[in-house]
């Protein structure tokens, strides 16, 4: 521990950790084992993209989600 204390220090003191990318990588594994599906690795890497961020695209015949939450 005294060799690691810094690195203790700071992670107590800015509240950060490493659950996050754990739980992501988690998912490109799961993920990659669903992979037998897919015809390439671009199908893959599109998969990966959709699970693992934020990218919410619209959906061909459909609102987008801003007009939607107007319209209501």
């Amino acid at each position: 521990m005294r060799r690691h204390k810094v690195d203790i220090a700071a992670v107590v003191e800015l509240g950060i950790g490493n659950g996050r990318v754990e739980a992501i990588n988690n998912k490109i594994k799961v993920t990659i084992r669903m992979d037998y599906g897919f015809r390439n690795t671009d199908n893959l890497i599109g998969v990966l993209i959709l699970r693992c961020s934020d990218s919410r695209p619209t959906l061909p015949g459909r609102a987008e989600e801003s007009t939607k939450k107007k319209a209501a």
